[in-house]
């Protein structure tokens, strides 16, 4: 059956190397079930709600995602997005949150709308080789700095932004975290080396477990009022109830006194964001599985594109901010995951937690950080795909630039953003334009008018 379904042996793997994918993405994501009601928590809304949302959306995402279009990528509730959604649209600019998710819902229809018409796809399939291989560069980048500050190895500095942790200072909690991480890494990496399978997430539950057994010793003392909460799961259930405080309140939103420019100011936000992360993520994540053809495109890419934007829209109306494509799914992958069974397993589990939820959230973001630095590398290793010669400059600058822009700006979207405008001015003005395809200048005037209007 799975074979029928999901074309094993065409994409050269098995169904045991697909469900460790699987699990192994399941587990890097397994943080947004706690992280996401936190944040939308703050906004007004019931967390435990969000929690259910979340898990169903994500289900629908991914279970779309591996029917539809036969891809290993995972989708849940976009980092930064909810950030957006809570900070700036309802703290920010004081609008209800049913406003807000009216917002992700008009945005999913328009998602859904230009996915219909190929527009995204056609946005996929203009931007060069040589920027979307930068792109799974610099999201390598991005999610091993995402890792070591998940890992406490990287904290904020007043004078250097960021510095690394004391580890004797609070080292009974977050010293202790770091310093677990780091050994992780070591762990996973040798693992890895070795070419053990399912090493991945055996440095996940490794790290995991070294975190119990600190716990059970003294050597880790949680102190939730520091964030840094008991590491042992607890067996209950959710309460279901819950969920009715959200579902279809976004169409209960009253828009007096927000404004239809301000309105559509914050949908054009959420929308330009989510489309350059989603799109971001689906390049990076291809190129660094080798499903990106010889001209850079990638097969299913409308069909995946469909199933992210189903899963915005459905998300919205459950109670959650834009559910995206994970940029996490790239542990999967580096797992041997190719094939939507991949992505299958993972939207099972997401739709279990909704029942054991406790004890996924009881995995801290220390455990997964060795995945995410370790993932890092391997699509780090892409730079080798880039031509950094001096006749390639005009390409190799614009690569260059999009590769640093998404760790130091710490989004996906703006290293996008800066490549693709830099590919254009750089180009346009050393090779005449004649390596530009229409649509790159499209692009660039829009991404130029973000910066000047949004």
């Amino acid at each position: 059956m799975f074979e029928k379904l999901f074309k094993l042996k065409k994409n050269n793997t098995t169904v045991k190397t697909e469900i460790t994918a699987g699990i192994t993405t399941f587990m890097t994501m397994a943080y947004i079930l706690a992280v996401n009601p936190s944040i939308l928590g703050e906004s007004g809304m019931d967390a435990t709600a969000v929690l259910l949302a979340t898990c169903i959306a994500s289900f629908m995402g991914t279970l779309l995602m591996s029917l539809l279009a036969n891809l290993p990528f995972a989708l849940s509730a976009g980092m930064g997005l909810n950030a957006f959604f809570t900070y700036t649209v309802v703290q920010g600019f004081g609008y209800d949150w049913r406003v807000a998710l009216l917002a992700v819902f008009v945005e999913g229809i328009i998602f859904i709308v230009l996915s219909l018409t190929n527009i995204r796809e056609a946005i996929f399939n203009a931007i060069p080789l040589t920027l979307k291989n930068a792109v799974s560069v610099g999201i390598g980048l991005f999610i091993a700095f995402i890792g070591l500050q998940n890992a406490g190895v990287s904290v904020g500095n007043s004078s250097t932004l960021v510095t690394i942790t004391s580890f004797t200072d609070d080292f009974r909690t977050q010293g202790i975290c770091a310093l677990l991480a780091l050994i992780g890494v070591l762990i996973t990496s040798v693992l890895y080396i070795k070419k053990v399978k399912g090493s991945i997430l055996i440095g996940i539950l490794a790290t995991w477990l070294m975190g119990i057994i600190c716990e059970l010793t003294g050597a880790y003392e949680p102190d939730a009022a520091a964030g840094f909460y008991s590491l042992l799961p607890e067996f209950k259930m959710t309460d279901f109830s819950k969920l009715s405080e959200t579902v279809g309140q976004c169409f209960k939103a009253d828009l007096d006194g927000v404004g239809v420019f301000n309105f559509i100011v914050i949908v054009c936000s959420f929308l330009f964001v989510d489309l350059f992360d989603t799109l971001g993520t689906l390049i990076g994540v291809s190129a660094k599985a080798d499903m990106l053809d010889k001209d850079g495109k990638l097969e299913k890419i409308k069909p995946a594109l469909m199933a992210d934007a189903l899963a915005t829209t459905a998300g919205a109306v459950l109670g959650t901010s834009t559910t995206t494509t994970f940029v996490e799914s790239s542990a999967g992958v580096a797992e041997g995951g190719r094939t939507g069974l991949t992505s299958l397993t993972t939207a099972v589990l997401f739709l279990v937690s909704m029942f054991f939820a406790p004890i996924f959230t009881a995995i801290p973001s220390f455990a997964t950080a060795p995945a995410l630095i370790v993932v890092g590398f391997l699509m780090f290793s892409n730079i080798t795909q880039l031509k950094l010669t001096e006749d390639n400059y005009a390409k190799a600058i614009p690569a260059y630039l999009c590769i640093i822009a998404m760790p130091l700006l710490y989004s996906i979207s703006e290293g996008i953003s800066i490549g693709i405008i830099s590919y254009v001015v750089l180009n346009l003005i050393c090779n005449k334009g004649k390596d530009i395809k229409p649509l790159m200048y499209v692009l660039a005037v829009l991404f130029v008018l973000k910066y000047i209007f949004l």
